[in-house]
């Protein structure tokens, strides 16, 4: 599979930096497409954009024809596509372990606190910042106490989430942990993420997907 990948991105999506970090620990060269999902009334909602994601949404990977969107499908293809190195493990138990973690993040934390949700507090209910800021950092810590108990307590957790080498719950704990330093959670009650952080952080994969890394990415 030689097609070039492409990958639509906005430097600060929690999802898109998922698929990022991704395709990096797979060694894979992408090109990055900057969909800017507040400008111009949001990028997202274009007609040219809007015909390959109907969501409206980043990211959507493109790998020559074909097109892939929602950020844990794309893993997971990137996954059956370039098996090694794997971001799933090798037997079912595990990767219903290494799924559950992810799904934490990117079912049950990530979508309460999206942009489009704050966007209609905001535009439609007139939600006070400071309410729409609560909101972010309840649901956050809602399920980092989870994830850090089931990571803590769990003898499979390792360096990483999964043993001793990152994957696809890294690619999602990583970003959220980003946006939960953003919005000013206290990142003290949850050691155990915030050691497989810097475990994360200190591989290139991690660091070169960080936001402020990105063509796109814009000053603080």
């Amino acid at each position: 599979m030689t097609e070039q990948l492409r990958l639509y991105s906005y430097w600060r999506s929690s999802a898109a930096y998922r698929v990022r970090i991704g395709l990096n620990l797979k060694g894979l060269h992408y090109e990055t497409l900057p969909v800017h999902l507040v400008r111009d009334g949001g990028q997202q909602h274009q007609p040219e954009y809007v015909a390959k994601n109907p969501q409206h949404m980043v990211p959507t990977l493109l790998h020559g024809v074909r097109v892939i969107r929602q950020s844990l499908a794309i893993l997971e293809y990137l996954d059956e596509a370039w098996p090694s190195p794997r971001l799933l493990p090798m037997t079912a138990r595990d990767r219903a372990r290494v799924r559950a973690l992810a799904q934490i993040v990117a079912s049950d934390i990530h979508p309460l606190n999206n942009l489009r949700v704050l966007q209609y507090f905001d535009k439609t209910w007139n939600v006070p910042q400071s309410e729409r800021d609560d909101w972010i950092k309840h649901w956050i810590i809602e399920g980092f106490n989870a994830l850090e108990a089931l990571l803590r307590d769990d003898t499979a957790t390792g360096v990483y989430c999964h043993g001793q080498t990152p994957g696809l719950a890294d690619c999602c704990l990583v970003p959220q942990v980003f946006n939960a330093r953003r919005f000013g959670v206290d990142m003290e009650p949850f050691p155990t993420l915030v050691r497989i952080e810097q475990a994360c952080l200190a591989l290139p994969a991690f660091e070169q997907a960080r936001p402020e890394r990105q063509p796109d990415a814009q000053p603080a």
